[in-house]
């Protein structure tokens, strides 16, 4: 089985797997589990091969949501994978802008409201002070 995470160095692959129509996130060989673990989170199906002993791990979008819906899960996933520190690629045929925008705008949101309340000091100007003349 060919594996895009691993063949483009990626840390989650969105596609559609040819001659179907089933939006695929290939991770790469080895993945930590907190990677999969985020996936499912957000909405796809955790699959193996073989089943007990896994030497492949995908995830699928679930096939029971209408097209449109399973582009905008997929979509929607991608910035908290990126927010978590993971490389994501996505084909275009399942990017769904209006829904990572919105899923952006929520993302970040969220990360305001459980950041510090206090804001780091400005930083300082990069000319010094006019030195204080004494008569």
């Amino acid at each position: 089985m060919a594996n895009l995470a691993d063949e483009y160095g990626t840390d989650v692959e969105l596609y559609v797997k040819p001659l179907t129509t089933t939006i695929h996130a290939d991770t790469p060989t080895g993945a930590p589990a907190a990677l999969h673990e985020l996936l499912e989170q957000l909405g796809l199906e955790r699959h193996e091969n073989p089943v007990g002993s896994p030497l492949y791990i995908w995830h699928t979008v679930p096939d029971h949501l209408d097209t449109d819906e399973q582009k905008r899960l997929a979509t929607r996933a991608i910035p908290a994978l990126r927010l978590a520190g993971y490389k994501v690629n996505c084909t275009p045929e399942v990017f769904d802008e209006a829904a990572f925008q919105q899923a952006a705008h929520e993302a970040l949101a969220r990360t305001a409201h459980t950041s510090p309340r206090n804001p780091a000091p400005a930083p300082s100007s990069s000319r010094p002070a006019p030195a204080r003349r004494t008569p």
